[in-house]
């Protein structure tokens, strides 16, 4: 029978949660699966210190403060940077990540660790949009060409699974939880493919679906998630076209090979809605599951649901 090592930690505002099934057969084995997984707990820590807006000291609040030059940055913030303005691109504007003034205007802007509230200094440009933000891939360097604040929540926790997987994939079977936005290697404790339960939008104790998923991550947006504590109505996911809550649609799934795909695609074709949603994600060939808020399902071609 597999063994297996099962981590907790709490990073990035949420849980996360590392299982590795089996390579405990000795002490040897046991103390190099002990290793891999502190290693991918890192990242965590690492990448939200790089990419989160509530931390005047991280990378991202030392960019934000340094507007119409050129700033080098680590290879994880221009990593995350660059993903993101990628996805706005081809999403037209819909998913932007220059949204973080307005996400601190509609109250998203509480520090999970300390509970404080965040401010930028720096007066909010309303015209500002994804094209305000250049990237040298060169030099790799950034540059804000109007005053901004880049909210980075739609790409950075899928980057830190994706850099705990290569810490974890010699291992082969492991589970990666980063509060419900999953990547799972090969197969569970019982050699079964992972078994992994879809929330109903409207019933936080009942599943909508099930899904078998092996090598693969699986990440979800829902208008459930956070609510604005000025405006109760309003959710996180924001159609930047508009400045209001995105409300095509009340839960989007998404599975793909990587988590920061994953991540952001889910947040974009949230805000895409059901038909331009579908498109997105067939033309980059992942899969996924979007529920309007009367229940309507729409699925790519090859999505399973049990």
């Amino acid at each position: 029978m597999n063994d297996f090592l099962v981590h907790s930690i709490t990073a990035m505002g949420t849980v996360v949660t590392i299982q590795v099934v089996g390579h405990g057969a000795d002490e040897q084995q046991r103390t190099e699966r002990a290793e891999a997984v502190e290693r991918a707990i890192v990242w965590f820590q690492q990448i939200h210190d790089s990419c989160t807006r509530f931390d005047p000291k991280s990378e991202l609040s030392q960019l934000t403060a340094q507007v119409g030059k050129p700033v080098p940055v680590s290879p994880l913030l221009y990593q995350a940077v660059r993903f993101a303005l990628a996805v706005a691109e081809e999403s037209g504007g819909a998913f932007d990540p220059t949204i973080g003034h307005r996400m601190e205007a509609r109250g998203f802007n509480r520090n999970s660790r300390s509970g404080l509230v965040v401010r930028t200094a720096i007066p909010p440009d309303r015209t500002a949009s994804y094209r305000d933000v250049h990237i040298d891939p060169h030099r790799q360097e950034i540059t804000l060409l109007r005053p901004l604040v880049l909210d980075l929540g739609a790409v950075a926790k899928g980057l830190a699974i994706d850099m705990a997987v290569r810490e974890l994939e010699a291992f082969a079977n492991f589970g990666i939880d980063a509060g419900g936005d999953l990547y799972l290697g090969g197969r569970n404790s019982e050699g079964k493919p992972w078994s992994v339960g879809i929330r109903h939008p409207r019933n936080e104790e009942a599943l909508l679906a099930t899904l078998q998923v092996s090598d693969s991550a699986v990440c979800s947006s829902g208008d459930y998630e956070r609510r604005s504590p000025l405006a109760p109505e309003d959710h996180h996911i924001m159609d930047a076209r508009s400045g209001a809550s995105a409300t095509a649609l009340a839960s989007v799934t998404v599975m793909a090979p990587s988590a920061m795909v994953a991540d952001a695609l889910a947040t974009a074709a949230f805000v895409l809605g059901p038909k331009e949603g579908i498109a997105l994600l067939t033309q980059h060939g992942v899969e996924g599951l979007l529920v309007t808020p009367s229940l309507d399902r729409f699925m790519t071609p090859g999505m399973r649901l049990e």
